[in-house]
């Protein structure tokens, strides 16, 4: 079964009000432009638009099939503006925190809500725009220090003391976030120090962050906290991948998100939206990693596959040659694929163009033709 589906941006204040709209080739709504849901998701399902479904939502179509719900969901992300310094949770995080708001009686929709369902959300970013701009995951404290010591103001010496070893981020953390008026003074510091560096020496690094969040958000711990954190700059083609437990905010860059079906955003700050900081402190994994960038298996010229440690979703980009010869994509499970540039046919029976966008109940399927495509599906 080959459907084609679409569906309506989503507005959140933080999107773009033209990258959604260039890239898939529609009328901008005037308004913000966030994620473009292409999922059976209930929150934001998309809409079959052709025979012999049209006018249902896929969450109709796949609850009466064999597997049920996608385990993936796959969005169009334009961030024009930093969201919140977030984690996302274990499976077992998960059934435990929505196990016990459901006790609590906290209605789905109410915004103090954590845990939307009992699932994971570890998460895929390919980039799109040239630079995608994120803050992910821990550096080691060493890292973190010796660029603190740059600053020179006296308010910055207690963030700088409290990193004596990677063992103090998770406290450093908490204690930034508990409402300290030693950490505003901090901000303050880090602030009017990013403000006297040059941009042009630093376009895309901790100073270059700190303007933007302070910019959005003075006097947040969120800015201080980002100096313990990787600024990650992506390029087109390149991909993050965010396990449980990852502390990080996208700050600005229009990209393929690739996620476990779910939900579930614990929120720490930056952001008017609710915070809660004892529960993001206790998914948090303050562990310090490399840039957790993901780089893909390369099969054939033309064809990437970027695979993540999680059964849920992998992302699979085609294109180029891979194209031209006619590429055999899929396995036996359900797959979205979004047409990015150019002209696809999907098994001699459908042709995708820029903005189309296709659920297949099942492969393998050939893809041929001209342009670029990405194909989300479970890491078979």
């Amino acid at each position: 079964m080959i459907l084609r589906i679409a569906n309506t941006p989503r507005d959140y204040a933080w999107g773009s009000t033209t990258a959604i709209a260039e890239l898939l080739g529609t009328e901008p709504s005037g308004g913000p432009e966030a994620e473009y849901w292409l999922g059976d998701h209930p929150a934001s399902p998309a809409v079959v638009v052709d025979r012999p479904a049209v006018g249902r939502t896929l969450a109709d179509v796949t609850a009466t099939l064999p597997g049920g719900r996608l385990p993936f969901l796959m969005k169009v992300l334009a961030a024009a503006e930093p969201l919140s310094l977030q984690v996302h949770p274990t499976l077992g995080q998960a059934a435990e925190g929505f196990a016990r708001e459901n006790a609590a009686g906290i209605a789905l929709d109410d915004p103090r809500r954590s845990y939307k369902d009992d699932l994971h959300k570890p998460e895929l970013l390919y980039a799109l725009s040239d630079p995608f701009i994120a803050l992910s995951g821990f550096r080691t404290a060493a890292d973190a220090r010796t660029e603190l010591a740059a600053v020179d103001d006296p308010r910055v010496a207690p963030l700088r003391d409290r990193l004596s070893s990677d063992d103090a981020l998770a406290a450093t953390v908490a204690w930034m976030l508990a409402d300290d008026p030693e950490v505003r003074s901090i901000v303050d510091a880090l602030t009017a120090h990013a403000a006297s560096v040059d941009e042009v020496a630093d376009p895309h690094g901790t100073w270059a962050t700190i303007r933007r969040l302070a910019a959005r958000y003075p006097g947040d711990p969120g800015v201080a906290i980002s100096t313990l954190l990787h600024t990650v700059v992506l390029r087109p083609g390149e991909a993050l991948y965010l396990p449980a437990g990852n502390l990080h905010s996208y700050q600005e860059g229009l990209g393929i998100e690739v996620m476990a079906a779910s939900d579930n955003v614990i929120r720490g700050g930056l952001t008017p939206k609710n915070v809660d900081v004892d529960e993001l402190l206790t998914v948090l994994d303050a562990r310090p990693l490399p840039a957790p960038r993901l780089e893909p298996e390369v099969p054939q010229q033309g064809l990437s596959v970027f695979r993540p440690d999680v059964p849920d979703f992998a992302l699979t980009v085609v294109e180029g040659e891979a194209l031209a010869d006619g590429a055999l994509i899929g396995a036996e499970g359900p797959s979205v694929l979004l047409c990015l540039e150019g002209q696809v046919s999907v098994d001699g029976r459908q042709t995708v163009t820029r903005g189309d966008a296709l659920y297949l109940s099942s492969g393998p399927y050939e893809l041929g033709g001209t342009g670029r495509v990405v194909v989300a599906s479970a890491n078979d």
